[in-house]
């Protein structure tokens, strides 16, 4: 079967990786190079317990991703063992720095013990001595040991390389629209058609400028600014979590500092504002920071959808259209299972329960509402 791909993002990779796999044909499109979308500037946090406080249809997707990331890297490695792909299940240590957080730690701790979320509620002491680097001014912290992260730019690198072995093809093209002419699909890209037998839209919120007659998916960009600094220090062995920030440490020494949520349309800018924030908030947690040196700052453009989960599913306009999209900042995470079910329905014709919530015709044309 010839599939193509919409999308090289890091959730476009993972699915053409799959059905690769499976045996496919897999044509992966995008405009930008592989990965430089929205995937560039995610820290690769695997953190479903923080994502999802609340339980839910993501939470039930989230937990079952994590729960494929083992195999996953396993497979990928296997496929590409020069790949050298950064994976960790450190946990993480949200910490708090007055009385405030240290209460929002303990319903969370209850919150989480509740679900039966393996977790830890710290004394400042032993929060200092998991992270030394911490400030004097913790006031508690909160443990999780399930949650890990993954060097999401190398991954991708890895899935599309993996696919390309297998026969894939990459094409620096934009897709403008899908159309079907007898039993086949067209994709109308900026240098012309092609043909293929389904095609899965898995380009972020570039999806609304992918026309499909009939539908409309509900999607807007979020920018997220991330900064990599070099960090004057050994680095930190988990993720830490303070009340503004993120942290994430990348074992070449560069930690990872995110991330700002703008409505900003599609405005890839970097900007001075955001710079300033971050650095503020990553030296409230970690005094150090003013001693680091400035790598970078990256930016994405998050693809949100109006009840925060995402689209999968087929299409209820044109038959072999199927959508995997609406990630917003959680597609490293859900990469793995995305990459599964959505194999499952465009070679088996299999539609998995566990995406019904996420299904595209959930929002009924023109009545959808963002929230806020």
């Amino acid at each position: 079967m010839r599939v193509l791909v919409a999308g090289a993002g890091v959730i476009g990779c993972a699915i053409a990786h799959e059905l690769t796999r499976r045996g496919a044909t897999v044509t992966i499109v995008d405009p930008r190079p592989v990965g430089g979308g929205a995937t560039q500037a995610s820290a690769g946090m695997l953190v479903p317990y923080h994502e999802a406080e609340h339980g839910g249809p993501f939470l039930t997707l989230a937990e079952r991703s994590l729960a494929l990331y083992d195999s996953f890297i396993a497979r990928l490695a296997a496929d590409m063992p020069d790949a050298e792909v950064e994976y960790a299940r450190t946990g993480t240590l949200e910490v708090a720095l007055d009385d405030a957080g240290a209460a929002a730690l303990d319903r969370q701790a209850s919150a989480h013990e509740a679900a039966g979320v393996e977790c830890r509620r710290l004394d400042p002491a032993v929060a200092r001595a998991m992270e030394p680097q911490l400030t004097s001014d913790v006031n508690g912290a909160l443990f999780v040991p399930a949650h890990g992260f993954v060097a999401q730019e190398v991954m991708t690198a890895a899935l599309a390389q993996a696919a390309i072995a297998r026969g894939a093809a990459v094409l620096r093209r934009t897709v403008c629209g899908v159309r079907r002419t007898g039993t086949a699909l067209i994709a109308d890209t900026d240098q012309g058609p092609l043909e293929s037998d389904r095609v899965v839209v898995a380009a972020g919120c570039w999806t609304t400028q992918v026309r499909v007659e009939g539908d409309s998916p509900p999607l807007r960009p979020i920018r997220g600014q991330l900064l990599r600094l070099e960090w004057p220090r050994a680095p930190l062995a988990r993720i830490v979590w303070g009340p503004r920030c993120y942290l994430v440490p990348r074992r070449d020494g560069t930690l990872l500092v995110g991330a700002t949520v703008e409505d900003v349309g599609f405005d890839e800018r970097a900007t001075v504002a955001a710079v300033r924030d971050l650095m503020d908030a990553v030296c409230e947690v970690l005094p150090d920071g003013w001693r680091a040196g400035f790598k970078e700052a990256r930016v994405g453009l998050r693809p949100a959808t109006p009840d925060g989960l995402p689209i999968l599913g087929p299409s209820a306009a044109l038959d072999g259209v199927v959508y995997a999209t609406g990630h917003y900042r959680n597609g490293v995470l859900l990469a793995p299972v995305t990459a599964a079910v959505v194999a499952d329905l465009v070679l088996e014709g299999r539609m998995d329960p566990l995406i019904e919530a996420c299904s595209p015709g959930r929002f009924e044309k023109g009545t959808a509402t963002f929230l806020r």
